[in-house]
């Protein structure tokens, strides 16, 4: 792409008030390329990896260049993944395949590769009908959702729930609509197949040991385990069928549920997840039949330790694009949710579990990457022995099935965790947009956090905005405008070669700004390294997001930035300022969005 880079500055292009410039070498290395997550940090056996070419280059578009590529380095190509990255076999499990990335780190051809980690679903299925439900109707750290329902109960709104699929139950029967299979090993599936219109939950016990061994040589899973028909859970939590005489309710009863199965025996593969976010949301993937019913909120009580990885952050990116609001589990490791994927990717709303007293969960993560906390239950006390259940009545009921391997008869019991928490969110997402069709994923995000109530009880660490409340949220859409003011901007700005280009945005936000205003950027842009990007405040004050660089060669600039901007008045025009700092490269603005508080 661009071999020598630029030696001067047009003057007329760059304000010397809020830009230094370090004049490049003429010389300069292209940036190593980045390996996300770094394969020394994964504690998990994978047996991919996962491979994006630049644009322009033979392999990214055809699969013969690519499966040649990939040759070349002793491996093979398994498939093509729907954002045109190919998904390379290593030919064995491994938790250190630093050769192979690095083979492929050192080739000009290739912007980015990283492990094909294996997700986990963030529940502990160890952990077992209305009276029940504490989590959404009592005072104390319930969600207050029978309040909303007098106002909508998620009507013409689908969910997606990418999970383990679904396994038939009475109380789900009227809500599911057509998903899909996209669990591309056979092996792992346990349907002799690999892709295919089928979501049904196959089941994902595993022997002890079935699915490897960790860094540490020891056996994955430790011990034999039970199939956790996790999805069906989490569904019924969304939108179990209500007011009809038997089991739950559903927060969002009237929403349908689309299962799309991505995890199955060890666990589900970060491409199969990409590749189903990108399908709910209305996206293609090739070989898959296009989605009649796409889904304006997806689910994802799902996860592992890592670093958002290039291929999340691009499926996530897209669905936002295509309107859909994305609720992701903070995870279950008691640990700081940014070291946990797909929690600390940019544009989720991302759960934190909270207790029947109101606390945060001795088991949830936390941190500033939380934006909303949720009931996720304790069917045991942090000091109780792992895997017991000794407070039931604390847990969060749904629908499930008695079967310890394939499915057995349905039933209803108490899970604990995140992934319990998590649904609670995507079900209040449903009704917002069912009562207000037009709603952005921004808005819905900002309207969850804004008419939040404060913990009832303690949260170390950070649980966000607080505890969600449904009948405030919905309530707000009745007595005041998005709280974000339609806080985005999707309309695609031009970026002038040494040039400076704005996208603008108006608030109606009352107060002032956050300590942590969020700036969510997506700039596709063929050498990132030109542009300097500041947040311009209404009186014309500018932050800086992200300096020039002579060294960083990679494309785009897909990023959240965090502004102290406390000082400035929320209402007023916002704007986002890109400035071209070297000559040779072309891009423009896609989207951008702005969190006040």
């Amino acid at each position: 792409m661009n071999g020598l880079r630029r030696t001067s500055v047009c003057a007329a292009a760059v304000s010397a008030a809020v830009l230094s410039v370090v004049a490049p070498s003429a010389t300069a290395a292209p940036a190593q390329i980045q390996s996300q997550p770094d394969s020394t940090q994964v504690n998990r056996p994978f047996e991919r990896l996962i491979v994006g070419y630049k644009p322009g280059t033979a392999e990214a578009s055809s699969d013969s260049a690519a499966s040649d590529d990939a040759r070349s380095k002793g491996k093979s190509v398994h498939r093509r993944m729907a954002s045109g990255a190919v998904v390379v076999d290593l030919g064995a499990k491994t938790t250190n395949a630093d050769n192979t990335i690095q083979a492929f780190k050192n080739d000009p051809k290739v912007a980015y590769v990283e492990p094909d980690l294996l997700m986990q679903p963030f529940a502990d299925p160890n952990d077992t009908d209305y009276s029940r439900q504490w989590d959404l109707f009592e005072a104390t750290a319930g969600m207050n959702v029978p309040s909303a329902w007098s106002s909508t109960t998620g009507s013409g709104v689908t969910v997606a729930v990418i999970d383990t699929g679904y396994v038939a139950h009475s109380d789900l029967a009227d809500r599911v609509v057509a998903g899909y299979d996209f669990v591309s090993d056979a092996a792992r599936a346990r349907d002799n197949n690999g892709r295919d219109s089928n979501p049904a939950d196959q089941g994902d016990w595993a022997a002890r040991g079935e699915c490897g061994t960790d860094a540490n040589g020891n056996p994955v899973p430790a011990q034999d385990s039970s199939s956790s028909w996790h999805g069906t859970h989490v569904a019924g939590t969304i939108s179990a069928s209500t007011n009809n005489g038997k089991g739950i309710a559903g927060i969002a009863y009237d929403a349908k549920i689309q299962p799309l199965r991505v995890l199955a025996k060890c666990g589900g593969a970060t491409s199969d997840i990409a590749d189903a976010i990108t399908w709910a949301s209305g996206g293609t993937v090739t070989g898959v039949p296009a989605n009649q019913t796409p889904a304006k909120v997806i689910n994802m009580s799902l996860g592992g330790k890592s670093s958002c990885s290039t291929t999340y952050q691009n499926a996530i990116n897209g669905a936002i694009n295509r309107g859909s609001t994305i609720v992701v589990a903070a995870g279950n490791s008691n640990d700081n949710a940014s070291l946990y994927t797909p929690a600390n990717c940019s544009g989720v709303i991302t759960v934190a579990a909270s207790s029947r007293e109101g606390n945060r969960t001795f088991y949830s993560n936390y941190g500033t990457r939380i934006d909303i906390a949720a009931p996720g239950g304790e069917t045991r006390r942090g000091t109780d022995t792992p895997g017991t259940i000794t407070t039931p009545e604390n847990g969060i009921w749904s629908t499930l099935n008695a079967g310890t391997t394939v499915p057995g008869a349905e039933n209803y019991k108490p899970y604990q965790g995140t992934s319990m928490a998590a649904p609670h969110v995507a079900g209040l997402a449903a009704l917002l947009v069912a009562k207000k069709p037009s709603l952005t994923p921004a808005q819905v995000k900002d309207l969850i956090k804004t008419n939040a109530r404060p913990l009832p009880g303690t949260c170390s660490g950070g649980c966000g905005a607080g505890l969600a409340d449904a009948a405030k949220t919905v309530a707000a859409l009745d007595t005041t405008p998005p709280p974000s003011g339609g806080l985005e901007n999707t309309t695609d700005v031009a970026i002038v070669d040494l040039g400076t280009v704005t996208s603008s945005i108006s608030s109606t936000v009352t107060g002032n700004a956050s300590a942590t205003t969020k700036v969510g950027v997506d700039i596709v842009h063929s050498y990132r390294g030109d542009l300097v990007i500041d947040l311009i405040a209404p009186d014309g004050t500018a932050y800086r997001l992200k300096n020039s660089s002579s060294s960083d060669s990679a494309d785009n600039v897909v990023a959240t930035y965090t502004v102290n901007a406390s000082s400035e008045v929320a209402a007023g025009t916002w704007k986002l300022r890109v400035q071209d700092v070297y000559s040779g490269d072309t891009g423009y603005i896609n989207a951008w969005n702005l969190t006040l508080r």
